[in-house]
């Protein structure tokens, strides 16, 4: 089997991606806990062989992560559950091919959705994307008239680390949609990140004043974020 980037294969059990990374000076290995599958770098194609080997003696190591995998993680699937705003909340399916809702029962809150396999899943994860934009929209708002700035446009998208980004130029910020995962103070601290980006571009303390100026001490996020951000990418992926 010729060994290429991006070919997956299984090493006792544990699904290994190759990756060329040309900046790369060895090769390396490892866990991708969002897609709960090890990666195998290597510098070359001509080395990707290597770095199955080296994953080979790391079987051990591997095993332990994918045990340690966030609670969460895996697809929506009706009687699971998933963290809005902070809470965890039932996922219901209800018959025929209804979209995905939010309802109040006696039991608490839930979300109800009709389909089946991925058609269910699909619908829970719309919801969840509707609901992120509506929030994000209203707090980017929110911050930017704050600061006397034009409401800039905003997107959701879902990319693998971050949280936020922020085009100045094109008065546009772009989101995770996971964001609607987090606790609200959470969602809001990123939104005031983003913000603070049409008047600062760097990270500067001028930067971390703007934030500050925005939502007061923003470390308690930040720190929630470190601690509970491979969660939330782990969420609904198989």
């Amino acid at each position: 089997m010729k060994l290429t980037n991006g070919t997956l294969l299984d090493v006792d059990g544990i699904p290994l991606r190759l990756s060329v990374n040309r900046r790369a000076r060895r090769v390396s290995i490892r866990f991708d806990a969002a897609r709960g599958q090890a990666v195998a770098i290597a510098p070359s194609e001509r080395h990707l062989g290597d770095a199955v080997a080296f994953a080979r003696t790391k079987a051990d190591w591997l095993a332990e992560r994918l045990a340690a995998r966030p609670a969460g993680a895996g697809g929506f699937i009706p009687g699971g559950t998933v963290p809005l705003e902070g809470v965890e909340i039932r996922l219901e399916q209800t018959a025929g091919a209804g979209a995905a809702r939010l309802v109040d029962t006696p039991d608490g809150l839930a979300i109800r959705s009709g389909g089946e396999g991925e058609a269910y899943a699909r619908r829970i994860e719309n919801l969840l994307k509707r609901m992120a934009r509506d929030r994000l929209a209203h707090h980017t708002g929110i911050h930017a008239r704050t600061l006397g700035l034009k409401v800039p446009r905003v997107g959701i998208g879902d990319p693998r680390s971050r949280w936020g980004s922020c085009t100045p130029g094109r008065g546009s910020i772009r989101y995770s949609w996971r964001l609607i995962l987090a606790p609200p103070e959470v969602l809001d601290y990123v939104a005031a990140h983003e913000v603070a980006h049409l008047v600062q571009a760097d990270h500067s303390p001028a930067f971390w004043a703007v934030v500050e100026r925005l939502i007061g001490d923003h470390r308690p996020h930040r720190a929630w974020l470190r601690a509970h951000g491979a969660r939330l990418h782990a969420v609904g992926r198989d």
